[in-house]
Protein backbone atom coordinates (compact mmCIF):
# COMPACT_ATOMS: atom_id res chain seq x y z
CA UNK A 1 0.00 0.00 0.00
CA UNK A 2 1.20 3.42 -1.50
CA UNK A 3 1.63 6.14 1.36
CA UNK A 4 -0.65 8.36 -0.66
CA UNK A 5 -3.53 5.36 -0.41
CA UNK A 6 -3.25 4.96 3.25
CA UNK A 7 -3.54 8.85 3.78
CA UNK A 8 -6.63 8.69 2.10
CA UNK A 9 -7.89 5.56 3.90
CA UNK A 10 -10.21 6.23 6.77
CA UNK A 11 -8.25 7.52 10.08
CA UNK A 12 -8.44 6.05 13.08
CA UNK A 13 -10.12 7.98 16.15
CA UNK A 14 -7.90 10.18 18.27
CA UNK A 15 -7.38 9.03 21.34
CA UNK A 16 -9.42 10.68 24.10
CA UNK A 17 -7.01 12.70 26.19
CA UNK A 18 -9.20 13.32 29.22
CA UNK A 19 -7.66 9.97 30.71
CA UNK A 20 -4.75 11.36 31.05
CA UNK A 21 -3.20 14.06 33.90
CA UNK A 22 -1.22 15.88 31.01
CA UNK A 23 1.00 19.13 32.20
CA UNK A 24 -0.40 22.73 31.17
CA UNK A 25 1.70 22.99 28.27
CA UNK A 26 0.31 20.27 26.54
CA UNK A 27 -2.96 21.04 27.13
CA UNK A 28 -2.45 24.84 25.87
CA UNK A 29 -1.34 23.20 22.92
CA UNK A 30 -3.84 20.27 22.59
CA UNK A 31 -6.41 22.13 23.11
CA UNK A 32 -5.81 25.42 21.20
CA UNK A 33 -7.21 24.73 17.68
CA UNK A 34 -6.21 27.78 16.45
CA UNK A 35 -2.40 26.79 16.58
CA UNK A 36 -3.76 22.84 15.69
CA UNK A 37 -4.06 24.53 12.61
CA UNK A 38 -1.65 26.68 12.22
CA UNK A 39 1.28 24.19 12.31
CA UNK A 40 -0.92 21.86 10.25
CA UNK A 41 -0.61 24.24 7.42
CA UNK A 42 3.09 25.14 8.15
CA UNK A 43 3.92 20.95 7.62
CA UNK A 44 1.34 20.15 5.19
CA UNK A 45 -0.25 17.74 7.83
CA UNK A 46 -4.08 16.05 7.55
CA UNK A 47 -6.85 17.62 8.54
CA UNK A 48 -7.22 14.60 10.71
CA UNK A 49 -4.44 14.77 12.53
CA UNK A 50 -3.44 16.12 16.59
CA UNK A 51 -0.42 18.03 16.65
CA UNK A 52 1.36 17.34 20.33
CA UNK A 53 4.69 19.35 19.64
CA UNK A 54 6.52 21.10 17.82
CA UNK A 55 10.44 21.03 18.18
CA UNK A 56 13.83 20.93 16.19
CA UNK A 57 15.43 17.82 14.84
CA UNK A 58 17.94 18.11 11.93
CA UNK A 59 18.00 16.97 8.42
CA UNK A 60 19.57 13.56 8.20
CA UNK A 61 21.54 14.60 4.80
CA UNK A 62 23.23 17.35 5.74
CA UNK A 63 22.61 17.97 9.88
CA UNK A 64 21.08 21.38 9.26
CA UNK A 65 18.40 22.01 12.59
CA UNK A 66 15.02 21.87 11.49
CA UNK A 67 11.93 22.62 12.98
CA UNK A 68 9.81 19.24 13.26
CA UNK A 69 6.18 18.57 14.47
CA UNK A 70 5.33 15.37 16.56
CA UNK A 71 1.86 14.44 16.05
CA UNK A 72 -1.21 11.68 16.16
CA UNK A 73 -2.50 10.13 13.54
CA UNK A 74 -3.76 6.48 12.94
CA UNK A 75 -3.32 5.56 16.62
CA UNK A 76 0.73 6.38 16.07
CA UNK A 77 2.91 9.64 17.02
CA UNK A 78 4.90 10.09 14.25
CA UNK A 79 7.00 13.22 13.63
CA UNK A 80 7.54 15.30 10.19
CA UNK A 81 10.32 17.94 9.59
CA UNK A 82 11.53 19.73 6.35
CA UNK A 83 14.79 20.86 5.29
CA UNK A 84 14.96 23.56 2.97
CA UNK A 85 17.78 21.87 0.87
CA UNK A 86 16.53 18.22 1.09
CA UNK A 87 13.05 18.42 1.42
CA UNK A 88 10.11 16.71 3.76
CA UNK A 89 11.13 13.66 6.25
CA UNK A 90 8.50 11.81 8.10
CA UNK A 91 9.07 8.89 11.07
CA UNK A 92 7.52 6.39 13.68
CA UNK A 93 7.73 8.42 16.87
CA UNK A 94 6.45 6.08 19.13
CA UNK A 95 4.44 3.22 17.83
CA UNK A 96 1.32 3.84 20.35
CA UNK A 97 -0.46 7.17 20.98
CA UNK A 98 -2.08 6.03 23.64
CA UNK A 99 0.87 5.05 25.65
CA UNK A 100 2.75 8.20 24.42
CA UNK A 101 0.16 10.13 26.48
CA UNK A 102 0.17 8.33 29.46
CA UNK A 103 3.76 8.27 29.92
CA UNK A 104 3.71 12.18 29.07
CA UNK A 105 2.33 12.72 32.67
CA UNK A 106 5.63 12.58 33.56
CA UNK A 107 6.66 15.59 31.55
CA UNK A 108 6.28 18.30 33.91
CA UNK A 109 8.99 21.07 35.21
CA UNK A 110 9.41 19.02 38.86
CA UNK A 111 11.22 16.33 36.71
CA UNK A 112 13.41 18.52 35.24
CA UNK A 113 17.11 18.61 36.51
CA UNK A 114 18.75 22.16 36.50
CA UNK A 115 22.42 20.78 35.08
CA UNK A 116 25.76 21.44 35.97
CA UNK A 117 26.88 24.06 38.32
CA UNK A 118 30.19 23.99 36.38
CA UNK A 119 29.43 23.04 32.91
CA UNK A 120 32.31 22.76 30.83
CA UNK A 121 31.76 25.13 28.15
CA UNK A 122 29.76 28.35 27.90
CA UNK A 123 27.33 30.30 25.76
CA UNK A 124 29.45 31.81 23.52
CA UNK A 125 31.22 28.43 22.61
CA UNK A 126 27.62 26.52 22.20
CA UNK A 127 26.52 29.08 20.12
CA UNK A 128 29.50 29.56 17.91
CA UNK A 129 29.19 25.73 17.28
CA UNK A 130 25.83 26.26 15.63
CA UNK A 131 24.14 25.30 19.40
CA UNK A 132 22.46 21.83 20.22
CA UNK A 133 23.25 19.09 19.37
CA UNK A 134 26.69 20.30 17.87
CA UNK A 135 27.60 22.88 20.56
CA UNK A 136 28.53 19.74 22.80
CA UNK A 137 30.41 20.12 26.14
CA UNK A 138 28.14 20.13 28.65
CA UNK A 139 26.70 23.26 27.79
CA UNK A 140 25.12 25.81 30.30
CA UNK A 141 21.92 24.89 28.36
CA UNK A 142 21.61 20.95 29.34
CA UNK A 143 19.53 20.44 31.62
CA UNK A 144 20.53 17.08 32.96
CA UNK A 145 23.90 16.28 35.16
CA UNK A 146 25.21 12.56 34.28
CA UNK A 147 24.00 9.28 35.74
CA UNK A 148 25.40 6.97 33.81
CA UNK A 149 29.46 7.92 32.26
CA UNK A 150 30.66 5.47 28.84
CA UNK A 151 34.38 5.70 28.21
CA UNK A 152 35.26 4.05 25.21
CA UNK A 153 38.50 2.37 25.77
CA UNK A 154 39.26 1.21 22.28
CA UNK A 155 36.92 0.32 18.69
CA UNK A 156 38.91 -2.67 18.26
CA UNK A 157 36.53 -5.47 18.52
CA UNK A 158 36.56 -9.37 18.03
CA UNK A 159 33.08 -9.18 16.30
CA UNK A 160 31.65 -7.45 13.06
CA UNK A 161 28.61 -6.49 14.56
CA UNK A 162 25.73 -4.43 11.60
CA UNK A 163 24.34 -2.31 14.27
CA UNK A 164 27.55 -1.56 16.17
CA UNK A 165 28.50 2.54 16.59
CA UNK A 166 32.15 1.59 16.99
CA UNK A 167 34.24 -0.71 14.34
CA UNK A 168 38.17 -0.41 13.76
CA UNK A 169 37.54 -2.31 10.69
CA UNK A 170 34.92 -1.13 9.61
CA UNK A 171 36.37 2.75 10.37
CA UNK A 172 40.43 1.98 9.45
CA UNK A 173 42.01 3.11 12.26
CA UNK A 174 42.45 2.00 15.64
CA UNK A 175 41.25 4.62 18.73
CA UNK A 176 41.64 3.35 22.03
CA UNK A 177 43.20 5.83 24.68
CA UNK A 178 46.20 5.62 27.26
CA UNK A 179 45.98 5.38 30.61
CA UNK A 180 46.95 8.75 31.12
CA UNK A 181 43.75 9.97 29.19
CA UNK A 182 41.59 7.56 30.47
CA UNK A 183 42.22 9.18 33.84
CA UNK A 184 42.08 12.57 32.71
CA UNK A 185 38.79 11.21 31.39
CA UNK A 186 37.81 9.91 34.89
CA UNK A 187 38.44 12.97 36.50
CA UNK A 188 36.70 15.16 34.23
CA UNK A 189 33.19 13.04 35.46
CA UNK A 190 34.34 13.34 38.62
CA UNK A 191 34.86 17.39 38.91
CA UNK A 192 31.04 17.80 38.41
CA UNK A 193 29.03 19.74 40.95
CA UNK A 194 26.97 19.23 42.60
CA UNK A 195 26.51 15.51 41.61
CA UNK A 196 29.98 14.13 41.09
CA UNK A 197 28.59 10.67 38.93
CA UNK A 198 29.49 7.29 40.32
CA UNK A 199 28.40 4.97 38.02
CA UNK A 200 30.60 4.21 35.41
CA UNK A 201 30.41 2.05 32.16
CA UNK A 202 33.57 0.97 30.05
CA UNK A 203 32.49 0.37 26.46
CA UNK A 204 33.94 0.42 22.64
CA UNK A 205 34.41 -1.63 20.30
CA UNK A 206 35.42 -4.61 22.55
CA UNK A 207 37.05 -3.45 25.91
CA UNK A 208 38.02 -7.28 26.59
CA UNK A 209 40.89 -6.91 24.36
CA UNK A 210 42.63 -4.74 26.48
CA UNK A 211 44.85 -6.64 28.81
CA UNK A 212 45.19 -3.61 31.05
CA UNK A 213 41.24 -3.32 31.71
CA UNK A 214 41.43 -4.77 35.15
CA UNK A 215 44.25 -1.40 36.14
CA UNK A 216 41.24 1.01 34.30
CA UNK A 217 38.69 -0.51 36.77
CA UNK A 218 41.57 -0.08 39.97
CA UNK A 219 41.79 3.58 38.23
CA UNK A 220 38.29 4.03 38.52
CA UNK A 221 37.72 2.50 41.48
CA UNK A 222 40.44 4.71 43.13
CA UNK A 223 38.87 7.87 42.04
CA UNK A 224 35.45 7.26 43.74
CA UNK A 225 32.98 5.36 40.72
CA UNK A 226 31.09 2.73 42.78
CA UNK A 227 29.10 1.14 40.60
CA UNK A 228 31.82 0.17 37.08
CA UNK A 229 30.15 -2.33 34.34
CA UNK A 230 31.89 -3.79 31.43
CA UNK A 231 29.88 -3.52 28.30
CA UNK A 232 31.19 -6.79 26.55
CA UNK A 233 30.08 -9.87 24.07
CA UNK A 234 30.90 -12.19 27.02
CA UNK A 235 33.23 -14.29 24.31
CA UNK A 236 36.91 -13.46 26.16
CA UNK A 237 35.60 -14.08 29.57
CA UNK A 238 33.80 -17.02 28.70
CA UNK A 239 36.61 -18.58 27.37
CA UNK A 240 39.22 -16.77 29.59
CA UNK A 241 37.68 -17.09 33.42
CA UNK A 242 40.98 -15.83 34.95
CA UNK A 243 40.51 -12.66 33.14
CA UNK A 244 37.00 -12.19 34.25
CA UNK A 245 38.74 -12.87 37.90
CA UNK A 246 41.36 -10.06 37.70
CA UNK A 247 37.87 -8.00 36.81
CA UNK A 248 36.46 -9.04 39.59
CA UNK A 249 39.06 -8.27 41.87
CA UNK A 250 39.78 -4.94 40.44
CA UNK A 251 36.01 -3.91 41.16
CA UNK A 252 33.83 -4.17 38.40
CA UNK A 253 29.88 -4.78 39.62
CA UNK A 254 28.46 -5.31 36.31
CA UNK A 255 28.70 -7.17 32.83
CA UNK A 256 26.76 -5.58 30.28
CA UNK A 257 26.45 -8.57 28.26
CA UNK A 258 25.50 -8.52 24.67
CA UNK A 259 21.99 -10.66 24.54
CA UNK A 260 20.57 -10.53 21.39
CA UNK A 261 18.95 -13.45 21.60
CA UNK A 262 18.90 -17.09 23.69
CA UNK A 263 17.21 -19.15 20.68
CA UNK A 264 20.28 -21.22 18.76
CA UNK A 265 17.68 -21.70 15.92
CA UNK A 266 16.85 -17.81 14.90
CA UNK A 267 18.64 -17.75 11.69
CA UNK A 268 17.69 -13.75 11.68
CA UNK A 269 20.19 -12.25 14.68
CA UNK A 270 21.65 -9.52 13.55
CA UNK A 271 24.94 -10.25 15.00
CA UNK A 272 27.56 -11.88 13.62
CA UNK A 273 31.51 -13.09 12.99
CA UNK A 274 31.02 -15.82 11.05
CA UNK A 275 29.66 -18.01 13.13
CA UNK A 276 26.39 -20.03 13.47
CA UNK A 277 22.88 -18.91 16.23
CA UNK A 278 23.95 -21.91 17.96
CA UNK A 279 28.00 -20.98 18.52
CA UNK A 280 26.44 -17.46 19.52
CA UNK A 281 23.78 -19.02 22.14
CA UNK A 282 26.47 -21.38 23.95
CA UNK A 283 29.11 -18.91 24.69
CA UNK A 284 26.17 -16.87 26.63
CA UNK A 285 25.79 -20.25 28.47
CA UNK A 286 28.61 -20.76 29.30
CA UNK A 287 29.65 -17.24 30.12
CA UNK A 288 26.56 -17.34 32.76
CA UNK A 289 28.38 -20.76 34.45
CA UNK A 290 31.30 -18.91 34.88
CA UNK A 291 29.81 -15.97 36.28
CA UNK A 292 27.99 -18.49 38.83
CA UNK A 293 31.33 -20.77 39.58
CA UNK A 294 32.88 -17.10 40.53
CA UNK A 295 29.80 -15.86 42.42
CA UNK A 296 29.36 -12.85 40.55
CA UNK A 297 25.77 -11.79 40.61
CA UNK A 298 25.35 -9.39 38.12
CA UNK A 299 24.96 -9.53 34.82
CA UNK A 300 22.43 -7.53 32.28
CA UNK A 301 21.94 -8.96 29.29
CA UNK A 302 21.20 -6.24 26.24
CA UNK A 303 19.23 -6.61 23.84
CA UNK A 304 19.29 -4.92 20.40
CA UNK A 305 15.89 -5.22 18.79
CA UNK A 306 15.48 -5.31 15.63
CA UNK A 307 11.47 -5.59 13.68
CA UNK A 308 11.12 -9.28 12.38
CA UNK A 309 14.45 -10.52 13.59
CA UNK A 310 14.45 -10.87 17.11
CA UNK A 311 11.68 -9.25 18.69
CA UNK A 312 9.78 -12.94 18.85
CA UNK A 313 12.78 -13.88 21.69
CA UNK A 314 11.61 -11.18 23.97
CA UNK A 315 9.62 -13.78 26.15
CA UNK A 316 11.89 -16.51 25.70
CA UNK A 317 15.03 -14.01 26.71
CA UNK A 318 12.68 -13.07 30.17
CA UNK A 319 12.37 -16.77 30.73
CA UNK A 320 16.45 -17.21 30.94
CA UNK A 321 16.50 -14.33 33.20
CA UNK A 322 14.09 -15.65 35.51
CA UNK A 323 15.91 -19.24 35.17
CA UNK A 324 19.01 -17.95 35.91
CA UNK A 325 17.84 -14.91 38.36
CA UNK A 326 20.44 -15.74 40.72
CA UNK A 327 23.01 -14.20 38.11
CA UNK A 328 21.19 -12.10 36.08
CA UNK A 329 19.78 -8.59 37.91
CA UNK A 330 18.64 -6.78 34.63
CA UNK A 331 17.49 -6.96 30.97
CA UNK A 332 17.95 -4.23 29.02
CA UNK A 333 16.25 -3.50 25.75
CA UNK A 334 17.60 -1.27 23.25
CA UNK A 335 15.35 -1.26 20.26
CA UNK A 336 17.41 -0.63 17.06
CA UNK A 337 18.88 2.87 15.64
CA UNK A 338 19.18 3.27 11.94
CA UNK A 339 22.53 5.41 12.04
CA UNK A 340 24.16 6.78 9.39
CA UNK A 341 22.16 8.87 6.12
CA UNK A 342 18.52 7.75 5.81
CA UNK A 343 16.29 8.28 2.71
CA UNK A 344 12.69 9.14 2.69
CA UNK A 345 10.64 6.04 3.97
CA UNK A 346 7.09 5.49 3.25
CA UNK A 347 5.14 5.22 6.87
CA UNK A 348 4.39 1.70 5.51
CA UNK A 349 7.88 0.86 5.09
CA UNK A 350 8.70 2.66 8.60
CA UNK A 351 5.52 0.61 10.76
CA UNK A 352 7.51 -2.04 9.08
CA UNK A 353 11.15 -1.60 9.99
CA UNK A 354 11.12 0.46 12.96
CA UNK A 355 10.09 -0.76 16.51
CA UNK A 356 9.91 1.78 19.72
CA UNK A 357 9.36 1.47 22.90
CA UNK A 358 5.46 0.96 23.50
CA UNK A 359 6.32 -1.68 19.87
CA UNK A 360 8.22 -3.47 22.66
CA UNK A 361 6.15 -3.19 25.57
CA UNK A 362 2.91 -4.68 23.72
CA UNK A 363 5.05 -7.69 22.16
CA UNK A 364 6.69 -8.39 26.15
CA UNK A 365 2.97 -8.61 27.19
CA UNK A 366 1.64 -10.66 24.74
CA UNK A 367 4.53 -12.63 24.69
CA UNK A 368 3.95 -13.28 28.25
CA UNK A 369 0.20 -13.87 28.21
CA UNK A 370 -0.65 -10.88 29.92
CA UNK A 371 1.01 -11.06 32.80
CA UNK A 372 3.37 -8.47 32.68
CA UNK A 373 0.59 -5.62 30.81
CA UNK A 374 1.70 -2.12 29.02
CA UNK A 375 0.64 -0.74 32.12
CA UNK A 376 2.72 -2.64 34.52
CA UNK A 377 5.72 0.02 33.24
CA UNK A 378 7.08 3.30 33.87
CA UNK A 379 8.89 5.91 31.99
CA UNK A 380 12.98 6.01 33.34
CA UNK A 381 12.34 9.61 35.39
CA UNK A 382 9.85 8.10 37.34
CA UNK A 383 12.33 7.77 39.78
CA UNK A 384 12.79 11.13 40.37
CA UNK A 385 10.09 11.78 43.22
CA UNK A 386 12.69 9.14 45.35
CA UNK A 387 15.65 10.60 44.22
CA UNK A 388 14.39 14.01 45.42
CA UNK A 389 12.58 12.75 48.13
CA UNK A 390 16.36 11.29 49.70
CA UNK A 391 17.80 14.45 49.00
CA UNK A 392 15.93 16.28 50.99
CA UNK A 393 16.07 14.22 53.97
CA UNK A 394 19.85 13.91 53.95
CA UNK A 395 20.60 17.36 52.80
CA UNK A 396 22.86 15.28 50.25
CA UNK A 397 22.95 15.62 46.22
CA UNK A 398 21.35 12.00 44.54
CA UNK A 399 22.04 11.49 41.03
CA UNK A 400 18.49 12.71 39.39
CA UNK A 401 17.27 10.31 35.96
CA UNK A 402 15.57 13.16 34.78
CA UNK A 403 15.94 12.13 31.36
CA UNK A 404 12.71 12.84 28.89
CA UNK A 405 9.75 10.27 29.59
CA UNK A 406 9.44 8.94 26.44
CA UNK A 407 13.17 7.96 26.17
CA UNK A 408 13.06 4.84 28.09
CA UNK A 409 10.56 2.19 30.46
CA UNK A 410 10.79 0.28 32.74
CA UNK A 411 9.89 -2.09 35.79
CA UNK A 412 10.65 -4.82 37.86
CA UNK A 413 9.44 -8.48 37.51
CA UNK A 414 9.32 -11.07 40.78
CA UNK A 415 9.50 -15.02 40.90
CA UNK A 416 7.38 -16.36 43.64
CA UNK A 417 9.23 -19.35 44.42
CA UNK A 418 5.96 -20.96 45.79
CA UNK A 419 3.48 -20.02 43.44
CA UNK A 420 6.48 -20.79 40.67
CA UNK A 421 4.90 -17.75 38.79
CA UNK A 422 5.88 -14.04 37.84
CA UNK A 423 4.93 -10.92 39.59
CA UNK A 424 5.51 -7.15 37.82
CA UNK A 425 6.01 -4.92 40.87
CA UNK A 426 2.93 -3.68 40.31
CA UNK A 427 0.80 -6.14 41.60
CA UNK A 428 3.27 -6.34 44.22
CA UNK A 429 3.51 -2.21 45.28
CA UNK A 430 1.00 0.05 44.12
CA UNK A 431 3.90 2.39 42.51
CA UNK A 432 2.12 5.67 41.95
CA UNK A 433 0.79 5.80 45.94
CA UNK A 434 4.34 5.46 46.27
CA UNK A 435 5.46 8.26 44.00
CA UNK A 436 2.80 10.33 45.16
CA UNK A 437 4.28 9.88 48.89
CA UNK A 438 7.97 10.43 47.65
CA UNK A 439 6.94 13.67 46.25
CA UNK A 440 4.87 14.45 49.80
CA UNK A 441 8.00 13.92 51.62
CA UNK A 442 9.98 15.47 49.65
CA UNK A 443 7.75 18.97 49.67
CA UNK A 444 7.67 18.37 53.49
CA UNK A 445 11.49 18.18 54.08
CA UNK A 446 12.28 21.23 51.80
CA UNK A 447 10.36 23.63 53.67
CA UNK A 448 13.34 23.85 55.67
CA UNK A 449 13.52 23.59 59.36
CA UNK A 450 14.60 20.51 61.42
CA UNK A 451 10.69 20.11 62.51
CA UNK A 452 9.51 19.50 59.16
CA UNK A 453 12.42 17.39 58.46
CA UNK A 454 11.33 15.18 61.32
CA UNK A 455 7.46 15.22 59.89
CA UNK A 456 8.85 14.14 56.78
CA UNK A 457 11.02 11.05 58.14
CA UNK A 458 7.44 10.19 59.59
CA UNK A 459 5.59 11.01 56.47
CA UNK A 460 7.91 8.17 54.61
CA UNK A 461 6.52 5.51 56.63
CA UNK A 462 3.86 5.89 54.94
CA UNK A 463 5.36 4.45 52.39
CA UNK A 464 5.21 0.65 53.72
CA UNK A 465 1.24 0.93 53.04
CA UNK A 466 2.05 0.95 49.75
CA UNK A 467 2.89 -2.66 49.65
CA UNK A 468 0.42 -4.50 48.51
CA UNK A 469 1.61 -8.55 48.61
CA UNK A 470 2.14 -10.09 51.90
CA UNK A 471 5.02 -11.94 51.29
CA UNK A 472 7.03 -8.97 51.07
CA UNK A 473 5.33 -6.34 53.11
CA UNK A 474 6.41 -9.26 55.85
CA UNK A 475 9.95 -9.61 54.47
CA UNK A 476 10.23 -5.75 54.70
CA UNK A 477 9.01 -5.36 58.10
CA UNK A 478 11.22 -8.12 59.36
CA UNK A 479 13.99 -5.47 58.08
CA UNK A 480 12.83 -2.99 59.90
CA UNK A 481 12.23 -4.52 62.83
CA UNK A 482 14.62 -7.53 63.42
CA UNK A 483 16.94 -6.52 60.32
CA UNK A 484 16.69 -9.39 58.81
CA UNK A 485 18.93 -8.87 56.19
CA UNK A 486 19.21 -12.75 54.70
CA UNK A 487 14.99 -12.61 54.02
CA UNK A 488 15.47 -9.19 52.70
CA UNK A 489 18.42 -10.53 49.95
CA UNK A 490 16.98 -13.61 49.29
CA UNK A 491 14.02 -11.12 47.87
CA UNK A 492 15.99 -9.32 45.70
CA UNK A 493 17.53 -12.17 44.57
CA UNK A 494 14.32 -12.82 42.90
CA UNK A 495 13.83 -10.00 41.35
CA UNK A 496 14.97 -9.30 37.19
CA UNK A 497 14.58 -5.42 36.04
CA UNK A 498 13.28 -4.96 32.81
CA UNK A 499 14.11 -2.03 30.95
CA UNK A 500 13.72 -0.14 27.39
CA UNK A 501 16.07 2.53 26.31
CA UNK A 502 15.55 3.91 23.10
CA UNK A 503 18.27 5.93 21.15
CA UNK A 504 17.56 8.48 18.72
CA UNK A 505 19.29 8.75 15.29
CA UNK A 506 19.32 11.50 12.80
CA UNK A 507 15.98 10.82 11.46
CA UNK A 508 13.67 10.91 14.51
CA UNK A 509 16.44 13.30 16.68
CA UNK A 510 14.71 15.59 18.90
CA UNK A 511 16.40 18.24 20.24
CA UNK A 512 14.03 18.70 23.05
CA UNK A 513 14.97 15.06 23.82
CA UNK A 514 18.76 15.17 24.15
CA UNK A 515 19.18 18.68 26.31
CA UNK A 516 17.84 16.44 28.82
CA UNK A 517 20.34 13.15 28.42
CA UNK A 518 21.62 11.88 31.29
CA UNK A 519 23.70 9.18 29.71
CA UNK A 520 27.18 11.11 28.83
CA UNK A 521 30.75 10.08 27.05
CA UNK A 522 33.52 11.35 28.44
CA UNK A 523 36.20 12.38 25.44
CA UNK A 524 40.10 12.80 25.72
CA UNK A 525 39.41 16.75 24.41
CA UNK A 526 37.76 17.38 28.45
CA UNK A 527 34.57 17.15 26.83
CA UNK A 528 31.61 15.31 27.94
CA UNK A 529 28.20 14.68 25.07
CA UNK A 530 25.07 12.99 25.41
CA UNK A 531 25.00 9.60 23.91
CA UNK A 532 22.44 10.51 21.18
CA UNK A 533 24.86 13.63 20.20
CA UNK A 534 27.75 11.75 20.63
CA UNK A 535 27.07 8.75 17.95
CA UNK A 536 24.83 10.78 15.46
CA UNK A 537 27.40 13.57 15.25
CA UNK A 538 30.38 13.95 17.62
CA UNK A 539 32.16 10.39 17.33
CA UNK A 540 33.94 10.07 14.24
CA UNK A 541 35.36 13.36 14.50
CA UNK A 542 36.92 13.11 17.83
CA UNK A 543 37.92 9.73 17.27
CA UNK A 544 40.07 10.83 14.22
CA UNK A 545 41.61 13.37 16.58
CA UNK A 546 43.06 10.67 18.54
CA UNK A 547 43.37 7.63 15.79
CA UNK A 548 46.26 5.48 15.27
CA UNK A 549 47.25 3.89 11.49
CA UNK A 550 46.57 0.00 11.98
CA UNK A 551 49.71 -1.15 10.44
CA UNK A 552 51.18 1.04 12.92
CA UNK A 553 49.07 -0.35 15.90
CA UNK A 554 49.59 -3.83 14.83
CA UNK A 555 53.36 -3.05 14.63
CA UNK A 556 53.70 -1.51 18.16
CA UNK A 557 51.71 -3.88 20.11
CA UNK A 558 52.07 -7.24 18.01
CA UNK A 559 49.16 -7.91 18.41
CA UNK A 560 45.84 -8.34 15.69
CA UNK A 561 43.03 -5.40 15.46
CA UNK A 562 40.56 -8.88 16.66
CA UNK A 563 42.92 -9.59 19.57
CA UNK A 564 42.79 -13.60 17.97
CA UNK A 565 46.51 -13.59 18.01
CA UNK A 566 46.48 -13.84 21.82
CA UNK A 567 43.34 -15.59 22.23
CA UNK A 568 42.92 -18.35 19.40
CA UNK A 569 44.12 -21.15 21.27
CA UNK A 570 42.00 -24.96 21.10
CA UNK A 571 39.04 -25.22 22.63
CA UNK A 572 37.72 -22.27 22.49
CA UNK A 573 33.78 -21.47 21.87
CA UNK A 574 34.25 -19.02 19.19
Amino acid sequence: MSKQVLELARPARLVDLSRFNLSTRYKTTLLNEAWQNAVKRQFALPEHTRVVKTSLSVCPVCNRRIPMAVYEENGAIWLKKVCPEHGAFEDLYWGDAEMYYYFLQWDTPEYIAKGLANPYTDLQFYTEMGSCPMGCGLCPVHKSDTVLAIIDVTNRCNMACPVCFANAGAAGYVYEPTLEQIEYMLRTLRAQRPWPPNALQLSGGEPTLRDDLPEIVRMAKKLGFTHIEVNTNGIRLANEPEFYKALLDAGISTLYLQFDTIDPGNEGVVRHRLYNPKAYAAVRRKLIEVARQLGHRSIVPVVTLARGYNDKDLGKILDFAIQNRDVIRWINIQPVSFAGRARLYSKEELRKFRITIPDTIIEVERQTGGLISRWDWRPTNWPVAVAKMVEALTDSPKPLFSMNPVCGAATFIYYDDDEKKIYPITKLVDVDAFERIAWDVYRTAKRGRTVWKAVAATKAMRLLRTVKHRKIKGLIQDFLVKKDYGSLGQFFLNIVGLGIMHFMDVMNFDVERIQRCDIHYATPDGRVVPFCTYNNFHRERIEQSFRIDPKMWTKITGVSLTGWKRTATAGHLL
